[in-house]
């Protein structure tokens, strides 16, 4: 797999913290490269049962496993203020120099709207990331330098001061996105680009506006990493497979945007209506790990070097064997 690597999605919304551990621990000793862990203060839905803080998990997988880590994605707009995702990031990257990355996103409503706050519009939320994104990047820079920063504006105000605890090269940014404007203002601010499987089409769309920002910010974007999460279901059979799918993962055949809702009971009412053939080209549903390996390729084949599996059911130390063995082997880039 040369220039590619092929990480573990470690689904916080669906596993015990100390299980996410052992499991990504396992993936790494069956040729998985490191850790995607998700930010949920709640799961998508109730039957998901578990939301554990993410940083307390990278934290934990540091010590367990010899990969990447990183959180995908967290959101310095509502529950944090950017200050304190700096720090959290940059004390991890101390602990483990050269293996974190630090995943940002424009956050939902699932996870967000707990401080009581307004939620605003999605172009309000864009706005408030990439100013969070400003504050952490002056924060890394000034405290690598020994010196404090400050920063007032639409949205934040931080007091003159700086992070303590460096490490001795600031973790990269990665911004998640699924449409074309936030995408170039990533490849603008940020150190790289975090996106979901779509189609092919759309997502050379991102890539083109992403290197548009790149080059406008004078960087090359080839050199810039293009992170995916695919989320699959995988199983010794089609009809589990896709069991697995709708009992774990329905948001996955919801064809509508999913950041204004508040809550897990209301996702489970609106499971109600998916059905199987509403996950026709959104994922991937198949026993036949060749498949899965096929569709994989066909994104690495697109350009992203790095990729980070998640499996919807809970068979993971089965699917992360046979994956292992037949499916990571296989893919080039």
């Amino acid at each position: 797999m040369s220039g590619l690597t092929v990480g573990y999605a470690a689904a916080l919304e669906q596993f015990h913290p100390t299980e996410v551990v052992e499991l990504s621990a396992y993936a790494e000793s069956r040729g998985f490269s490191g850790v995607m862990a998700a930010d949920h203060y709640q799961p998508w839905l109730p039957a998901q049962g578990e939301a554990a803080f993410v940083w307390n998990v990278l934290t934990a997988l540091g010590e367990r496993t010899s990969g990447d880590i990183g959180p995908g994605v967290t959101a310095p707009t509502f529950r944090w203020h950017p200050a304190m995702v700096a720090q959290a990031s940059a004390t991890l990257a101390a602990m483990y120099p050269g293996r974190h990355w630090l995943g940002l996103g424009s956050g939902e409503a699932l996870n967000e709207h707990v401080t009581a706050q307004y939620w605003p519009e999605a172009p309000e939320r864009i706005n408030r990331m990439f100013e969070a994104i400003d504050i952490i990047k002056k924060l890394f820079a000034a405290s690598l330098a020994g010196k404090d920063t400050k920063h007032s504006g639409t949205f934040y105000k931080h007091e003159s001061t700086r992070l303590w605890t460096m490490p001795d090269v600031a973790p990269e940014i990665l911004v998640a996105t699924a449409g074309p404007v936030t995408a170039k203002r990533a490849g603008r601010h940020a150190d790289g680009l975090i996106t979901v499987g779509a189609p092919l089409e759309k997502i050379s769309g991102l890539f083109a506006k992403f290197a548009e920002g790149a080059r406008e910010s004078g960087r090359d974007p080839e050199t810039m990493p293009k992170v995916l999460q695919v989320h699959l279901s995988w199983a010794e059979t089609d009809e589990q497979a896709m069991a697995n799918a709708m009992t774990e993962w329905p948001n996955g055949g919801m064809k509508f945007p999913k950041a204004d809702i508040r809550s897990p009971f209301d996702f489970e009412q609106m499971a109600k209506l998916v059905r199987p053939e509403d996950f026709e080209g959104r994922m991937v549903i198949s026993a036949d790990p060749d498949v899965h390996r096929a569709a994989i390729q066909k994104y690495v084949d697109l350009g992203f070097d790095r990729v980070y599996l998640h499996n919807v059911g809970r068979n993971q130390r089965e699917w992360i064997d046979v994956f292992g063995r037949d499916v990571l082997p296989a893919l080039s880039r």
